[in-house]
């Protein structure tokens, strides 16, 4: 892999990760751009004991172009278009967000009262092109592009955690304009955040408290293989599953068999084993009723100072449609006091999922 670090014309990285030694890389950012926005303010809601990101500047962010590559920011630039990717073509390219939630370009911060605290939104905040095919999904990219994703997702997991004063980094990627979407050109996200986020708390705390005979994403993995009802794939390394309790219509757990803090600590034979179990279980999504799915595709990291000997790598992959012309909206229940129903068994997905894998 070859790894070339440059700069946009208004000072944002990017930085191309290439298969090939050859590729040239020096094509230069000629766009007239804005100053970079200062990063959001963050405050603090005593309730919930949660911080919430203010972040006015992302209102004016590209939001649904075109389908086509015409209008698209993330294909690459060509004679008579500049796109945010100053080269001709490339293979996996990642750029700091131009319209980003967290940044180290600091503002000033009042005090706005309410018993709410008010901090810079540290950070940073990046888009991770996975080709430069802009009809292309992840579903459709070979295992040798999958590995280039993934080496690029470990690059960024361990340069992102040596930031001062981030303490989580969340690679995720959203699909389809009903997830909402501003840009359909496959890509995904990196987000460093200055805080620990609610949901890895939640489950690390429930890991210290588990008085199992293991660690408990271990014994969770250990248990799903054993029932075997809700695996929907699996191969040496790892296995994906519809977890017992799942809170989405479609939604499937992927762990690797050995525990590992983060994706910068799987090792070579990891990464390669994933590509093809990944993407068969997306492709297996989309022919659950002959339709593209919308999802969510998250990977749940270790914080980067505290209580990674408690985490345990995993993605998690759901969709909100659960069924051909039908999508779950966080309604009431989910929205306002987070308890989720669900309208599909967790053992009737995972049959109807399996049963697309087999087909392949």
């Amino acid at each position: 892999m070859k790894r070339t670090v440059t700069h946009l014309a208004d000072g944002r990285e990017l930085i191309y990760f290439d298969r090939r030694d050859d590729a040239d890389r020096s094509a230069i950012d000629r766009r007239p751009l804005e100053p970079r926005p200062v990063a959001s303010e963050l405050r603090y809601d005593p309730l919930t004991e949660e911080w919430i990101a203010m972040a006015g500047h992302r209102q004016t962010r590209t939001f649904l172009p075109t389908g086509t590559s015409a209008e698209c920011p993330l294909c690459p630039s060509s004679d008579t278009r500049a796109t945010e990717i100053p080269a001709y073509d490339y293979d996996v390219a990642v750029f700091e967000n131009r319209f980003p939630s967290f940044s180290t370009n600091f503002g000033t911060y009042q005090d706005v009262g309410g018993l709410s605290e008010v901090r810079p939104g540290v950070g940073r905040c990046e888009v991770v092109c996975f080709t430069s095919d802009h009809s292309s999904s992840f579903s459709k990219l070979s295992d040798a592009q999958v590995r280039l994703v993934m080496e690029a997702w470990a690059d960024r997991t361990a340069e992102l955690s040596g930031i001062e004063g981030v303490e989580q980094v969340f690679c995720f990627e959203n699909r389809g304009e009903e997830i909402g979407i501003t840009l359909a050109h496959p890509h995904g996200q990196i987000y460093a955040y200055p805080y620990v986020t609610p949901r890895t708390k939640l489950q690390l705390g429930a890991a210290a408290r588990y008085q199992g005979p293991g660690n408990l994403f271990a014994d969770v993995l250990a248990a799903e293989r054993a029932a075997g009802t809700r695996v929907v794939a699996g191969n040496e390394l790892w296995t994906a599953f519809v977890p017992a309790a799942a809170r989405w219509p479609y939604e499937v757990h992927v762990y690797p068999h050995r525990q590992v803090p983060d994706l910068a600590a799987l090792t070579e034979e990891e990464r390669a084993a994933f590509a093809p179990l990944y993407t068969s279980v997306l492709r297996a999504f989309d022919g659950l009723f002959g339709v593209v799915m919308p999802y969510i595709s998250a990977w749940h990291q270790a914080p980067v100072r505290r209580d990674r000997e408690l985490a345990y790598l995993h993605l998690e992959l759901f969709s909100i449609r659960r069924a051909p012309n039908k999508l779950k909206y966080l309604a009431g229940s989910e929205s306002a006091m987070g308890a989720f129903v669900n309208d599909v068994l967790p053992e009737e997905a995972a049959h109807m999922l399996r049963s697309q894998v087999d087909q392949e």
